[in-house]
């Protein structure tokens, strides 16, 4: 049976075209190694692009959407089956339950928000599934010196840093899927 990943990603139009085509690719390689794809359900921005090269290339979409976000030009149900949410909520619920791992491609406000989240729920070990952040082009520096803060600080243990992965090559990120074996990375902490 395929598994499926989900893809936290941008739906902005407005971005330099290699983030298109890097998108592009990431759907190929996606569809290529026999995975389906679940994301925000926009045919639009890079979230557009990730969705017709996994259809192009023979994967399955699932678009996940709150009902408010459900409009023309936005969301289209010609490459995917969608699925409509009555809130952000239950989108972000049905898309972890649903989901054999998450990845964060470039993206805006909405993007960070689903990445800590999802980052968060396996700390507390709501799952155990891997996470990957995609650092194409540089993306997400600022992000991972923020994250070195905390660690820097005692605001989180050394060994959250497995919590997630971190990798700008494409290839990189489903060797790391292929190869995860999660790891309880909790129990000294708890039996202190």
């Amino acid at each position: 049976m395929k598994k499926t990943i989900c893809v936290f990603c941008s739906s902005s139009e407005d971005l330099r075209s290699d983030y298109y085509e890097m998108a592009t690719k990431f759907g190929e390689k996606l569809a290529s190694e026999n995975y389906n794809l679940i994301h925000g359900g926009g045919s639009i921005g890079i979230m557009g692009r990730l969705m017709k090269a996994v259809f192009e290339n023979g994967g399955q979409i699932t678009g996940v959407v709150p009902e408010k976000l459900n409009k023309p030009n936005i969301v289209d149900e010609k490459y995917q089956r969608l699925i409509i949410t009555t809130d952000m909520k239950e989108r972000k619920e049905f898309m972890r339950q649903n989901s054999d791992a998450f990845i964060a491609l470039p993206g805006g406000f909405g993007t960070l928000e689903e990445l800590s989240e999802i980052i968060t729920l396996k700390q507390l070990k709501y799952h155990y599934k891997p996470i990957v952040i995609f650092n194409y082009n540089n993306f997400f520096d600022k992000l991972i010196d923020f994250f070195e803060f905390f660690f820097n600080e005692h605001f989180a243990i050394p060994d959250y840093k497995q919590l997630y992965y971190v990798t700008n090559q494409i290839d990189d990120v489903f060797r790391y899927l292929k190869n995860y074996n999660p790891t309880n990375i909790y129990d000294k902490y708890l039996k202190q």
